[in-house]
C-alpha cells in the first residue's frame, strides 16, 4: 500500500496540508446553519422526555416551532429565490418561461408546499396531543415565514434597512 492510500484507509486525507484549511473554511461558511441545526436537535432532546403540561415542557415544544423555523430561514434563503423580496438573494436569470417562474418564486413553492405538508400531518393528530402541540406550532411557523416572505415582495416599513422602498414610490418628503 502506498503511503498515499494509507494515510486514506486510516481515515485522512491525501489532499496535503491545505485539507485542515479548508474543513475549516466549510465550517465557517456554515456556521450559522450548523449551530441553529444544533440548537434545534437540542430543544428536540430536552423535549422528548418533558412533560409538555410542565412550563419547561411547553418552553422546549414552542421552541422546537421557533428553531425549525431560524433553520428555515437561514437554510431557504440560502438555496431558494423569491423575486421581489428583499430577503431573498438575487435571481439568476433561467432560460425557459417555466422554470424562471419555478426558480424565481422557489421559496414561496418550497415553504407553500411544506407547510401543506405540516397540514396534512397536524390534521391527522390529535391538537392536545404531545406532539400534535408542536406540530400545529411548526405549521404556524411556516405560515408566518411565507406571509413575510409574500408580504414583504410589495410592502416597505420606512426607516427599517431591512426594508426596501418600491423602486419610483414616493414618501412624505418628496
Amino acid at each position: 500500500m502506498t503511503p498515499r492510500a494509507s494515510s486514506r484507509f486510516r481515515g485522512g486525507s491525501d489532499r496535503g496540508p491545505g485539507a485542515r484549511k479548508g474543513a475549516r473554511a466549510w465550517l465557517r461558511e456554515h456556521s450559522l446553519s450548523l449551530v441553529a441545526g444544533g440548537v434545534l436537535l437540542l430543544w428536540l432532546l430536552l423535549y422528548l422526555p418533558a412533560d409538555p403540561a410542565t412550563h419547561s415542557g411547553a418552553f422546549f415544544g414552542n421552541a422546537i416551532a421557533d428553531w425549525s423555523g431560524v433553520v428555515l430561514v437561514v437554510v431557504g434563503t440560502k438555496f431558494l429565490y423569491e423575486r421581489g423580496s428583499p430577503e431573498s438573494k438575487p435571481v439568476r436569470k433561467p432560460g425557459r418561461k417555466l422554470k424562471a417562474i419555478l426558480v424565481e418564486h422557489s421559496l414561496s413553492i418550497a415553504l407553500a408546499a411544506s407547510a401543506l405538508g405540516w397540514l396534512v400531518l397536524f390534521l391527522r393528530m390529535d391538537p392536545t396531543s404531545k406532539w400534535g402541540q408542536v406540530v400545529g406550532n411548526v405549521l404556524s411557523e411556516w405560515v408566518q415565514v411565507l406571509g413575510i416572505v409574500l408580504l414583504t415582495k410589495g410592502l416597505f416599513e420606512k426607516g427599517s434597512e431591512e426594508s426596501k422602498q418600491p423602486h419610483g414610490a414616493r414618501t412624505s418628503r418628496d
